[in-house]
């Protein structure tokens, strides 16, 4: 495996988590927020 391959798929799963731990934090926010 090449250095820049394993970069670019380092990114993309933090970019991905990042994602999906933001929208996450976001619905709970949403929910907390209608009670």
């Amino acid at each position: 495996m090449h250095t820049l391959e394993a970069v670019f798929i380092g990114l993309l799963v933090a970019s991905a988590l990042t994602i999906g731990w933001f929208s996450v934090y976001v619905v709970y926010r949403l929910f907390k927020g209608q009670r």
